[in-house]
């Protein structure tokens, strides 16, 4: 992997010290640009848009070479309508497992049963919102009764119904799949959640910190009356574990930080210091982040930096973090990959998973039984 000047980042590389970049030749804007010739236009200049064009290019990369790709998602990204730009990467193959905050499952279901969201204003008084049962997320506004109500009672009629689906063991991933068949089912808009389309083509949606969501709290009602199946995280931990066992390459796209960016990288320490049966961690990591590395918090923690505790396997190439705003960056970069990638095979990881787990089980036993002989 060359960054934009041609640089190699291997080890032992010090063109970075050089006077030998690309120059900078003022670039052309015309009407009507695609998404790639604005990415071109971006490779060539410099600060947040270089590192949008090297995301572009790492995002190729990843899908051109076969790679396993996670999405992560924290922040409220589906309140805002990016539930169909996850759909259709799905689709193309391009997205192959995800972890996201249950927030943004639980939200994304609104729009599948037509429940209200609308745009709405910052600059405003919270205490006469709360008077009118108007929920506020920034400028996106929500109805307390007719849509987070409504949509509480379909999370727990639909966890109830289908517990006898869910495996009694089941890890968040199974949770999801069964919303996401619900939805698929009952909803009318189900084309609109990127939770049915995750069930349609089998891309396991991870919420490792259910507890913490809406999702988290409408199993509350079930456990009090002793229905419906509640999740084993730690059962999540081994089926991410698997999964990049299982993958010659991999990598992330990572929406904000929080949870869902380090519940996808510490596969590697998972396979590397845990269960010692696999070096490395992911080939590939993107992250669009407003988040400061200096204050000590993961969310703005360098990629660079998880290569100290083996979540990447070089600090050198393969990894960027573009400073921002998901909402703007993430719509380019799925616009910029479905123009120049083709196509690719689902990996369908939702039906492979629970066999994987008892494969690299197999294997962490035997190399257990090894030491001890």
């Amino acid at each position: 992997m060359h960054d934009h000047n041609g640089h190699n980042h291997d080890n032992g590389d010090d063109s970075r010290h050089t006077f030998s970049g690309r120059k900078i030749d003022p670039p052309t804007v015309s009407p009507n640009m695609t998404v790639p010739d604005l990415i071109k236009f971006y490779g060539s200049t410099g600060y947040n848009a270089r590192r949008l064009a090297e995301a572009a290019e790492i995002l190729q990369d990843m899908i051109d070479t076969g790679s396993t790709v996670c999405l992560t998602l924290a922040g409220a990204m589906t309140p805002i309508g990016m539930g169909k730009t996850i759909s259709k990467m799905i689709e193309a193959g391009f997205i192959d497992w995800i972890v996201a905050t249950g927030a943004n499952v639980y939200h994304d279901l609104h729009f599948a049963y037509g429940l209200p969201v609308k745009q709405g204003h910052f600059d405003v008084d919270d205490d006469v919102l709360y008077a009118k049962q108007i929920v506020r997320i920034y400028d996106v506004y929500i109805k307390e009764m007719e849509t987070l109500q409504a949509q509480d009672l379909l999370v727990q009629k639909d966890i109830a119904e289908r517990s006898d689906e869910i495996p009694k063991n089941a890890s968040t991933a199974d949770i999801a799949y069964a919303l996401g068949k619900a939805a698929k089912e009952n909803a009318k808009y189900s084309d609109k959640s990127f939770l049915v389309k995750a069930y349609e083509h089998n891309v396991p949606v991870y919420m490792p910190a259910i507890g913490d969501s809406s999702i988290g709290l409408n199993m509350l009602p079930l456990l009090l009356e002793g229905k419906g199946v509640f999740p084993n995280t730690i059962l999540d931990v081994a089926e991410s574990a698997a999964i990049l066992w299982k993958s010659k390459r991999s990598g992330g796209l990572e929406l904000g930080g929080g949870v869902p960016k380090n519940f996808f990288q510490q596969t590697g320490p998972a396979l590397y210091q845990i269960l010692k049966i696999k070096e490395g961690g992911q080939d590939y990591l993107i992250q669009m982040t407003d988040a400061r590395p200096d204050t000590g918090g993961l969310s703005g923690a360098t990629l660079q930096e998880g290569k100290s505790w083996g979540k990447i396997k070089t600090s050198h190439r393969g990894n960027v973090i573009v400073y921002g705003d998901s909402s703007v960056y993430f719509p380019l970069l799925c616009s910029y990959a479905l123009s120049v990638c083709k196509p690719r095979k689902q990996k369908e990881i939702y039906a492979k998973k629970d066999k994987w787990v008892q494969e690299m089980k197999k294997i962490y036993f035997a190399n257990s039984n090894k030491k001890k002989s």
